[in-house]
């Protein structure tokens, strides 16, 4: 009869391959603690002494097994491989750019006038409001308009397209700031959000120009023949500069909080400098010199050559407007390329 210790290491021998899987490894494990919890939670319960005194050394006998399996062995251990699941980026959607853009849209237009009294409505009443009060007090400062028989016809071509190359730079400058807790999902990008803030804009001022416009024509019954190619050129140069101001204001808004009141303070004189109360050619040669550098001043007087068949306006170009716009929208997506996620952060 073998002594009882050789008993031991030959019982160890022959069961040591049956424990040394990484199967029987597991389920051992997640026996002691199953067990171990039991035991545990009976704690305070009505439980006999010995039955927890059994469960703690059937623990101890296992553990004690599991302990004498050689070292080499444990690294051996080898589960079965966990399913993968794929997340899908969100790229990766068909028309991903589309859906996040629109959602954006509809998120700031709830935002922007769903929650304010009126509404959309004030999207209209502003500009309307604005133009009113001040082809008014040009009516009564100055007889007869630069253009045509109307005041606030003539102001409402100047003051419309700057209103809508402001709110543009403006209103996308700030898109990351609005949409900073959306931007870290990787469906949205910065892209999603300067584009959204574009057509949002760009869509609410072309509504509110049509509205406004085929008003004052009702009502003043100016009978002045339309050139529709010109109205369209300008406004989309308009909106062409806009995002283009807005793109390169992005990154300043990001980077340099302080621009944001740099910002309005320059447009404060630009609002007088655009020809919104006069036309180009009744300044003096000297100031004709360094208003021709603002492209909103071209921008204006495309829009009354549209409104106004006898106005030339041979000063505009529109390739000057164009080059100012592609190169400041050409620095702007390349800094936000660069600088969005440090935007991000900060």
């Amino acid at each position: 009869m073998p002594p009882p210790e050789s008993c031991c290491t030959h019982w160890r021998a022959r069961s040591a391959p049956r424990f040394c899987s990484g199967r029987y490894r597991f389920w051992l494990g997640f026996c002691c603690l199953y067990l171990l919890q039991i035991t545990i939670g009976l704690r305070g319960e009505l439980v006999h002494y010995s039955f927890q005194k059994d469960v703690l050394n059937l623990i101890k006998n296992l553990y004690i097994i599991a302990l004498e399996l050689p070292a080499s062995e444990y690294s051996t251990m080898a589960f079965p491989p966990a399913q993968s699941t794929k997340i899908a980026h969100g790229s990766q959607r068909k028309f991903a750019t589309f859906r996040a853009i629109a959602a954006l849209m509809l998120r700031e237009m709830a935002t922007r006038y769903g929650r304010s009294p009126g509404g959309y409505a004030w999207a209209i009443l502003e500009p309307a409001g604005a133009i009113l009060v001040l082809g008014l007090a040009m009516s009564v400062l100055v007889r007869v308009p630069p253009l045509g028989t109307s005041f606030i016809l003539f102001f409402a071509t100047g003051f419309l397209p700057f209103i809508m190359y402001q709110n543009l730079g403006g209103n996308i400058g700030r898109c990351i700031n609005f949409s900073r807790a959306l931007l870290f999902y990787p469906a949205v990008t910065w892209v999603d959000a300067v584009m959204a803030r574009f057509f949002l804009t760009v869509l609410t001022e072309v509504f509110v120009m049509v509205v406004l416009f085929t008003a004052i024509i009702i009502i003043t019954n100016d009978r002045s023949s339309l050139n529709l190619a010109r109205i369209v050129e300008g406004v989309c140069l308009a909106a062409f500069l806009g995002l283009a101001i807005g793109a390169f204001n992005c990154v300043l808004f990001g980077l340099f909080e302080v621009w944001m009141q740099v910002w309005a303070i320059l447009n404060r004189p630009m609002f007088l400098m655009s020809g919104t109360f006069f036309n180009y050619e009744d300044m003096p040669a000297g100031v004709q010199s360094v208003l021709w550098y603002n492209p909103v001043v071209h921008i204006t007087g495309l829009m009354r050559r549209g409104f106004y068949s006898t106005y030339d306006g041979a000063y505009i170009s529109v390739s000057y407007v164009m080059t100012v716009a592609t190169i400041l929208l050409f620095i702007g997506i390349v800094l936000l390329s660069r600088y969005h996620r440090v935007i991000l952060n900060r």
